[in-house]
């Protein structure tokens, strides 16, 4: 008998559990098409110079930790048709029904749609795993062919979860039925709001600025010295007493308004801190940039502190402006009486105050996690850009192999050596090389290598011979010098306002061989490595041959070029056998380092796609539950709003009238978290691309990265659309029957 009565009940009310069904469905198809990565049924066609153990391992890693986020999602989404239910409970218990057994087919109920929802989700995430699958053999620069296959363990381990999930979570929704009286079930539809006064979440959130204010005016007195250094730029001064000046002021008005509170009021004070975020966001984020312009010696930790100055300002003026929406609604409606009271704007402003006084913490925690979101979608193909690019550079070479003199302080313990145990090794496994080239890095005055200092390192020099070399290695055609000219060679990441300048004040320079004055071609930007420049430098010079016998070497370098890949187990076999013998510091204060693409590669990649796969699945899981929150508080207020918006009618309020009210009252809603986080999103993001802008134009292109953003815009927007319309259509639904 209650099989029948659970199977009927479930569907009856699957309308209801649409909500339910849809966001259970979205969890279920993420978790196992992510996941399949995983199974160890997976093998894709990556190579053998690939070893796909470490991405495997990598994805479990960042599944696991994101999913716990669900646990929350599906707790949330049950509480949701527990308080749906509550008046049928209240029936049920009246005609004679028990509460435990009312819990328990509740619980049988839910279950029923769950395991509707995995076994939809497992379906869909076959079909969504192809898109996880195309994107990780592109990243590899693999084909994509179309393969629908379920992965037994990934299928076992999704059910497995989410079964769990429901038990856990059913026996907590058991448990509340058993607890709660029938009448207050009765009446759950009808509970007014609760009555409106100042919420102690936003008097949490003031405190806690108002402390970090005191630490940011601490630190900028810290600095004081600054403001009285003539050396220094204008806005670096201007920078500093800002950061000083705006804490301050912050500090003051809100002593002012201790003093005369009952005058001024709360939403005054909230208001003029507003402002104060505003400049004191402003003045933190100048902090780092002027670090880098103007070389500022700050110490250590610094960035990182006005980095968190700059996220606690931000985290308070989302909170205040959505505090103060509900003040700028009533400052509104009192000074234009012509629209307070044409049509049906008394009960829509009233509502919306309503909703707004009681609910600003969670339309705080929303949009904070929207930005959240938002940043992700956006950082993820910068990040996975830039070290791909950045791959480029490091994995020129088949085997690459430097050595520094950092810790060298001894001219006899600078690195001599020809690496034979390479040749030796690729000899013995049959291994064909197409180029190899061992040669030094100089330095133009034997003087800088006895009179250096710690982190400032000259520019070093390159053999011309040496250079060409290399260029042949890359396929670049060579360049030629007269005796007594020299030219540079640039690393990407400089930017043309760095090289102009090191070029003016490097028209000649004095070696130990004699004068050399600049090429009239000056310098060239083609990639050809890392390791050929100084430590802490982004050029290199090139001189003559002749110019450079006459100079003291100070690293030796060897670059290798094969004929085929070198397999990963061969790789790591050389890898070891040369830090064997070739320590990464020796008891002579030479760091040696060897790197073989096959290893940086497969590590980088790997690494890049967990990243890439990681953000984005916690992105969308992050998106889902801000929706679905937003959705469920407004249908869970449904009942309440039944029995409103019939007054209305019994008023003379037509249909199409009600139907746009409650269109304006979701779009208030859903509008104005949304609003605030892509308000502040887009500064985050745009300072965010300032601050790497140099690394976006060398490894990624602004062209590639715009055209990211709008794909992230539009998931973005699909999303809103979809749980905006299902929302829309399930209040009205509500509401009327």
């Amino acid at each position: 008998m209650y099989a029948k009565l659970i199977f009927r009940n479930a569907k009856r009310s699957v309308k209801d559990y649409l909500i339910y069904i849809v966001t259970m469905t979205i969890c279920v198809t993420l978790f196992y098409s992510f996941l399949s990565i995983s199974s160890s049924y997976y093998k894709p066609d990556i190579g053998r110079e690939y070893d796909f153990t470490l991405l495997s391992d990598g994805m479990k890693m960042a599944i696991c930790a994101i999913t716990l986020l669900l646990l929350f999602l599906i707790r949330f989404v049950n509480h949701y048709m527990l308080r749906r239910k509550q008046r049928e409970f209240a029936v049920q218990s009246i005609m004679g029904m028990e509460q435990k057994t009312i819990g328990r087919l509740f619980f049988a109920e839910t279950f029923v749609m769950g395991m509707i929802s995995i076994a939809i989700g497992i379906f869909c995430g076959v079909f969504c795993s192809q898109f996880i699958t195309a994107m990780l053999l592109h990243s590899y620069g693999k084909e994509f062919q179309l393969s629908w296959t379920l992965f037994p363990d990934t299928v076992l381990l999704t059910i497995g979860f989410f079964v769990l999930s429901f038990l856990v979570v059913g026996l907590f929704n058991t448990h509340t039925i058993r607890k709660t009286k029938i009448i207050d079930m009765l009446a759950a539809d009808r509970a007014n709001d609760p009555s409106l006064k100042k919420s102690r979440f936003i008097v949490i959130m003031t405190i806690l600025f108002e402390l970090f204010a005191v630490w940011m005016c601490v630190t900028g007195i810290q600095k004081v010295w600054f403001y009285y250094d003539s050396r220094f730029a204008l806005p670096v001064q201007i920078m500093f007493w800002g950061n000083i000046i705006f804490p301050a002021v912050t500090l003051i008005w809100s002593a002012w308004w201790l003093i005369r509170r009952k005058k001024l009021g709360f939403p005054k004070l909230i208001f003029v801190l507003l402002v104060c975020s505003v400049l004191n966001a402003l003045t933190a984020a100048s902090v780092p940039s002027l670090i880098n312009q103007y070389s500022l010696p700050l110490g250590a930790g610094t960035v990182n502190q006005y980095l968190l100055f700059v996220l606690v300002d931000l985290i308070f003026f989302i909170c205040a402006l959505i505090y103060l929406a509900s003040s700028f609604i009533i400052a509104w409606k009192e000074k234009s009486p012509e629209h307070r009271y044409k049509g049906e704007n008394l009960f829509f402003f009233g509502q919306l105050i309503s909703k707004l006084h009681t609910t600003s913490k969670t339309m705080t925690l929303i949009s904070v996690t929207l930005v959240l979101v938002v940043f992700m979608f956006v950082a993820a193909p910068i990040l996975v850009g830039w070290a791909s690019g950045y791959l480029d550079i490091r994995s020129m070479y088949d085997v690459q192999i430097s050595s520094k003199y950092n810790n060298v302080y001894d001219e006899e313990n600078l690195p001599r050596d020809k690496y034979e145990i390479v040749t030796d090794f690729l000899m013995e496994h049959g291994i064909e090389t197409d180029h190899d080239c061992t040669f030094s890095i100089y330095l133009p005055n034997k003087d800088d290598f006895h009179n250096r200092v710690k982190y400032d390192f000259p520019v070093a020099a390159i053999s011309l011979s040496d250079y060409n070399t290399i260029r042949e290695m890359l396929g670049y055609e060579p360049i030629f010098l007269s005796e007594n000219e020299f030219t540079t060679q640039w690393q990407s990441i400089a930017t043309e306002e760095e090289r102009n300048d090191f070029l003016g004040k490097h028209s000649s320079i004095m070696t130990d061989a004699g004068e050399l004055i600049l090429s009239k071609q000056p310098y060239y930007t083609e990639a050809i490595g890392e390791t050929v420049y100084n430590s802490y430098t982004n050029v290199l010079y090139v001189f003559p041959d002749r110019v450079c016998e006459k100079l003291l070497p100070v690293m030796q370098n060897r670059y290798i070029t094969t004929s085929e890949n070198i397999s990963y187990e061969s790789a790591r076999v050389l890898e070891q056998a040369f830090l064997d013998k070739y320590p990464e510091i020796a008891d002579t204060g030479v760091s040696y380092v060897i790197r073989l693409s096959t290893l940086q590669i497969n590590s980088t990649k790997a690494n890049n796609f967990v990243l890439q796969a990681a953000m984005l699945y916690g992105a969308i899981v992050l998106m889902v539950i801000c929706l679905t929150v937003l959705s469920l508080q407004q249908l869970l207020d449904a009942g309440k709003y039944k029995y409103r918006f019939s007054v209305l009618q019994k008023m003379g309020v037509e249909e199409q009238q009600i139907g746009k009210l409650v269109l304006k009252q979701l779009s208030v809603w859903f509008g104005l978290p949304i609003l605030v986080a892509v308000m502040v999103s887009t500064i985050v993001i745009a300072y965010f691309i300032q601050t790497v802008s140099a690394e976006i134009s060398a490894y990624i292109g602004f062209g590639t990265l715009m055209l990211q953003i709008g794909i992230t815009t539009g998931i973005l927007v699909l999303l809103l659309i979809c749980y905006f319309i299902s929302t829309w259509i399930l209040f009205r639904r509500s509401i009327h029957s």
